[in-house]
């Protein structure tokens, strides 16, 4: 058995780990209120945004536009595809790095031409590895945006670098790839292609059917229109995209930090119990050391 002092300190330090928990249970906490937030403000924006690409598309369906350009001429095995992953700048969060990594990893086997846009440390140093492994992926090393924090800024920053690529046909295709929430216990890791845009996806109502809209003109043309809401759709799709990974990383790192500090309270609770033990054999001992040498004290007597 172990002697009190080891047991006192084996205390304190598991003490000192269930304050850093229950801190980073907290903070994770706020995190993930203030991006909450954050997203609801700027959702009507691109709802709207949205609603207008539906009307445009809908009155004008001969409009030719550059986002739309599915390249059909290109051969799928020649087809160059750029993947936006978003991971974390830290651990702590359970299983939420290591599922989209593996969903990354998946997309990647199928393509031979892949294009790597990584988003956060933990994701970077790992696919960076794999490439040296033998993954054939191309890793863009300065696309080095954090995950902390997102802002429209840095969603507008990304969206004009993929809308770039796909201009100047250095990617054929887009997808974004980011960890969704489906309720507070559970994340699914999500793939969603951003480029080129498909009409359906705008042209359709959630029952599948064409809408019907009065009749609408644009200015100075449909087209120059959507040159201009276009990226901004983009960067909102993106900010998205951004704010559901971060949410689900807070989320995740408040169950592991949860499970953490529930765990180190019952570890407390069981040192505690052996302390006493211990505690209790020391004094036992001592009353028989002392009762022991009264006996032999009298018998001298």
């Amino acid at each position: 058995m172990a002697n009190m002092r080891e047991i006192r300190e084996r205390i304190s330090s598991i003490e000192q780990i269930l304050k850093i928990t229950n801190a980073m249970y907290l903070i994770s906490s706020s995190k993930l209120k203030k991006v909450r937030k954050n997203l609801e403000a700027t959702e009507p924006y691109f709802h709207k945004l949205q609603t207008t690409l539906d009307d445009i598309l809908d009155h004008t369906p001969s409009t030719k536009q550059k986002y739309f350009d599915k390249r059909k001429d290109i051969p799928e095995e020649e087809r160059k595809k750029g993947y936006v992953i978003i991971t974390s700048d830290k651990g702590l969060c359970g299983s939420y790095n290591h599922n989209i990594l593996k969903l990354a990893e998946q997309e990647i086997a199928k393509s031979p031409n892949c294009y790597l846009y990584v988003m956060g440390q933990v994701g970077r140093m790992y696919l960076s590895r794999k490439n040296r492994s033998g993954v054939h992926a191309v890793m863009d090393k300065e696309f080095l945006y954090t995950t902390q924090n997102p802002t429209l800024y840095r969603a507008r920053d990304i969206a004009e670098l993929v809308l770039e690529k796909f201009e100047t046909k250095q990617l054929d295709e887009v997808y974004v790839l980011y960890t969704e929430m489906i309720n507070s216990a559970k994340f699914e890791p999500k793939i969603i292609p951003v480029l080129p845009f498909s009409r359906h996806h705008f042209a359709m109502t959630e029952d599948g059917v064409l809408k019907k809209l009065p009749k609408a003109s644009f200015h100075p043309s449909p087209e120059v229109v959507m040159d201009y809401l276009i990226p901004n759709y983009l960067k909102g799709i993106i900010y998205g995209a951004m704010v559901e990974a971060f949410s689900c990383e807070q989320q995740a790192r408040m169950t592991a930090m949860d499970a953490a500090s529930t765990s180190a309270g019952e570890m407390i609770k069981e040192l505690s119990l052996l302390y006493n033990r211990a505690r209790q054999a020391a004094i036992t001992q001592e009353i028989t050391e002392v009762v022991s040498g009264a006996k032999g004290l009298h018998k001298e007597e």
